[in-house]
């Protein structure tokens, strides 16, 4: 298996980032829309990176338009609707395709071995990755970011040795 480290994204900026620079960190992946029934997830997810970024956690959002068709906008209107709505701070990515042919090498590799294994299911599916970069858990869409024990695990994440 290899490590959620040795992957590479590109920020809604246009800047390619190696996913190493979160190293040492408990990240969340997460593929978002802004025409979901779960778009107000935002508000929670920017809550708990408020809340939980000093101790090393961070949220990389990766728009994506495979369901429904819930993120047409381009990334600039996606950036000022997260911005303009929910105040978003957390990491905002470009454009990905999280099912299907296209499908980008971070999301292949999320599905085949988070548990349980298999494609997106739809928008706003999260994926938690532990300071080793290894696969800490997946919850689906209706989990909410103020869900206990999703909460909890992301807390107990964050408690485990932060020398890795």
């Amino acid at each position: 298996m290899r490590s959620f480290y040795e992957f590479e994204a590109v920020k809604a900026n246009g800047e390619p980032v190696e996913l190493s620079v979160y190293k040492g960190n408990v990240a969340l992946v997460v593929n978002v829309a802004s025409q979901c029934g779960y778009t107000p997830q935002y508000a929670g997810l920017e809550t708990l990176y408020r809340t939980y970024r000093n101790r090393g956690f961070r949220i990389l959002a990766f728009p994506c338009n495979d369901f429904g068709g819930q993120e047409p906008g381009t990334i600039d209107e996606i950036v000022r609707f997260c911005r303009e709505k929910y105040d978003v701070t957390f990491d905002l990515f470009a454009k990905v395709h999280v099912v299907g042919a296209e499908m980008h090498p971070l999301y292949r590799w999320l599905t085949a071995y988070a548990q349980p294994a298999g494609d997106v299911q739809w928008n706003f599916e999260k994926f938690l990755i532990a300071r080793d970069g290894k696969i800490a858990g997946r919850y689906a869409s209706r989990v909410t970011p103020d869900d206990p024990e999703f909460v909890g695990a992301i807390e107990r994440e964050l408690s485990r040795n932060a020398d890795v």
